[in-house]
């Protein structure tokens, strides 16, 4: 390709309206007045600046026009804020920041200011409070008592709403507190229930020695912060059950396994590691920074197969061009510039693993998606490692190379003290087209708003599938649509729908294999998110939090569907969908008669075959008088509401009390029941069938609404936008 020769890239309208709204750059009046071809070609001059260190104008030419053809041909992709800032002030170009948060006012305000410094240019941050000391705890200098982590933490975030990252995308954190710290508890709680950590993902910090009392049904020690002396002792048990509870209430918090990380700490001789980006893929050490970018999985997809070959060219450019950012980077703080430059991590990711796995015809949850996994991450990591051997002898080691786990006799240097990250790629996976990082899709066909306009999104491959296998007919989207996946669309072949599975149908233990695959060749970490069914219950949460450090994982996240609520606005419009479970062709359940005013009616609760209650039918006897029609639409939208995960005790809350003229007395099951109504009817028998017991917390479907345009947000930790693409955390 000749030196500054353009290309056109084809992309959906999606990501058209996205890199205008986000990445584009624009005049005073809002106006934009770059193209893609020029936004490409401006982040490949940038990262290509550095090559003047090291060679001369030819070399840096070259390099040039080899980074811009990766990038323009979405075969890779750097990180948010390298699009965002590449040749533009600040050119602050990394994505991933640690903080450590010291245990004095001065500091904590000092560290806040850092973290805006940070948030403002599209940084995302992660805080290490292991240091600060617990509630109630004496403060000698003002004869006060301490107020915990979790007040601090209030404080930041409400600094944190004001800052949009580059002025784009709100400010993102990850707070952190080991497992022994005094506070614990109350920090693994603090997010159930309320918005007023909105700005924050959280994460426990979990040792071997937790897990070690845990698996033995013993007590660990509890630390305190500032003498490092044990305090007391306390069950694990009960702490991992608090953990685990509040994780599948409202998502928070997630688990660094924090030995486990520090196993793989490639610079232990200057500190250990204790807290990881807002994603949670990128473990750092205190004011250390990270570069990210992921390689599009599914332009490496060629006549059938993986384009190896190819995978391994790109893979090199990559681990250059994220090695050159460092040296452009503008750095925020000086003492992230000093570490950063000393260390020169890097994280090289993918994007499009569900895709790809679609057009292999692998099913995600399988063993053979898992080998792939493991096969693709290993190929990646050892290309990225000999690419960055190769820059050791043309440009020198990192400088903490001596004393790092490579200094052994005979190794060969490195430039790089970690290359391999898989982040979530929320944003980058929109303008590529493809599935975001490594996650399922969590919808084949789902609703956006472009251009002010409700338009329906379908997944390309299953697009591509239906018409070549010639199930495509009109109305089929929009019944994947309304169903939010295959399930109970007869004229779909079974082998389609066991390939193109979505989040919610796989299992959770796949989604721990699938991040353990890449975990194994991984040198931080993985982003990913086990999304969980709405009837998922505590003990769930746990099964997957024990496979995960099982299975060597560096840190886990969950995200039971339903399970961060806010009260629908009327800014949300028309902008939310909802998944409608298909019917499965077996269902059992129970029926119970009722002596209404209207006459007999049997109402029969049926449930799916996962044991939950999934749908009401009622009709009223041969004798019965009054309206059958009233009886039967009721139970049709229970069933409904019941099908789209709303909790079921929020139905008989709806239904139980409403009376009609003919209420009367009867007896139901053995049992006196005043049943008013045809309605209340149908409530006793659901509650009955949930057994009196209010299962809100195990079953749910509210939505999560994004700040600003009321739209709904992504299920998982990123929680970016569907329609404006607020947020998006992704950390590429």
């Amino acid at each position: 390709m000749s030196a500054g020769k353009t290309r056109k890239t084809m992309f959906m309208p999606l990501a058209r309206s996205l890199l205008a709204d986000r990445y584009q750059r624009k005049d005073k009046n809002g106006k934009v007045i770059e193209t893609p071809d020029q936004l490409w070609r401006r982040v490949a001059r940038c990262a290509a600046a550095a090559e003047q260190q090291y060679g001369d104008r030819k070399t840096e030419q070259y390099w040039e026009e080899r980074f811009y053809e990766i990038i323009s041909e979405l075969l890779f992709l750097p990180n948010s804020p390298t699009l965002f800032n590449a040749g533009r002030e600040p050119q602050m170009l990394s994505a991933c920041f640690v903080l450590p948060v010291p245990d004095s006012l001065e500091g904590i305000l000092q560290v806040t200011k850092e973290a805006g410094l940070i948030q403002k240019s599209g940084g995302g941050v992660g805080f290490d409070f292991s240091a600060v000391r617990p509630k109630g705890a004496v403060v000698r200098s003002t004869a006060g008592v301490a107020s915990g982590p979790v007040s601090f933490m209030k404080g930041i975030n409400a600094w944190a709403q004001v800052i949009k990252q580059g002025g784009l995308r709100r400010a993102a954190n990850m707070a952190v507190l080991p497992v022994h710290h005094p506070d614990i508890e109350n920090f693994a709680r603090c997010k159930v229930g309320n918005t007023e950590l909105d700005a924050f993902n959280l994460s426990v910090g979990i040792t071997d020695q937790f897990m070690a009392a845990l698996l033995q049904g013993g007590t660990y020690r509890v630390i305190d912060p500032q003498t490092g002396k044990e305090l007391e002792r306390r069950s694990a048990e009960k702490i991992w059950q608090v953990i685990c509870e509040s994780a599948c209430k409202c998502g928070d918090p997630g688990l660094i396994y924090l030995d486990t990380v520090n196993k793989s700490n490639p610079t232990p001789h200057i500190g250990r590691i204790e807290a990881t980006n807002p994603c949670g893929e990128q473990p750092l050490l205190p004011y250390e920074s990270c570069n990210l970018g992921s390689l599009n999985l599914v332009r490496m997809f060629r006549d059938g197969d993986i384009d190896w070959q190819k995978l391994r060219e790109v893979t090199k450019t990559a681990v250059r061009f994220l090695d050159n950012v460092i040296d452009v980077n503008c750095y925020p703080l000086p003492q992230i510039e000093r570490i950063s430059k000393a260390n020169r991590k890097i994280g090289l990711g993918v994007m499009g693993f569900a895709d790809l796995l679609y057009l292999l015809g692998i099913p995600y949850d399988s063993d053979d998606a898992v080998e792939l996994a493991e096969r693709l991450m290993l190929e990646i990591s050892r290309v990225a490692r000999e690419a960055s051997e190769e820059l050791a002898e043309e440009r020198g080691p990192f400088p903490n190379f001596r004393g790092s786990v490579y200094d052994r006799p005979g190794a060969k240097k490195i430039r790089n003290a970690t290359r391999t990250t898989i982040a979530p790629t929320g944003t980058l996976s929109l303008i590529a087209g493809v599935s975001s990082g490594i996650e399922p899709n969590f919808a084949l066909c789902y609703q956006r708003t472009v251009n002010g306009q409700g338009v329906s999104i379908v997944n390309p491959v299953f697009e591509r599938a239906a018409k070549s296998r010639k199930f495509h007919r009109p109305g089929l989207m929009e019944e994947i649509l309304a169903r939010g996946n295959l399930t109970g669309i007869e004229e779909i072949p079974e082998a389609v729908r066991r390939v193109f599975v979505t989040a919610l149908e796989i299992g959770p233990e796949w989604h721990v294999r699938v991040q353990a695959a890449f975990q194994k060749h991984c040198d931080n970490a993985v982003s990913k998110t086990v999304n969980l069914r709405a009837s998922a219950t505590a003990e769930d949460v746990q099964r997957v939090f024990l496979l995960a450090y099982k299975l060597k994982c560096k840190g886990i996240t969950v995200f039971r569907q339903g399970s961060r609520t806010a009260v629908l606005s009327t800014g949300l419009r028309d902008r939310q969908y909802i998944e409608v479970r298909g019917r499965p062709k077996i269902t059992s359940g129970q029926t119970e008669k009722f002596r209404t005013g209207c006459g007999s009616l049997f109402v029969h609760v049926n449930r799916d075959d996962e044991k939950h209650l999934f749908e009401v039918f009622s009709n009223l006897g041969r004798t019965g008088g009054g309206c059958p029609a009233q009886s039967e639409a009721t139970s049709r939208l229970a069933s409904l509401c019941l099908r789209c995960g709303v909790v079921p005790i929020e139905i008989v809350r709806q239904l139980r009390g409403i009376r009609c003229a003919t209420a009367c007395s009867a007896r139901a099951a053995g049992k006196p029941v005043d049943v008013l109504s045809c309605p209340d009817a149908i409530a006793w028998a659901i509650s009955r069938f949930l057994g009196e017991r209010d299962e809100s917390t195990n079953e749910g479907q509210a939505l999560a609404i994004c700040p600003r345009c009321g739209g709904q947000r992504e299920p998982g930790r990123c929680g970016i936008c569907l329609s404006c693409w607020e947020g998006g955390c992704e950390g590429a």
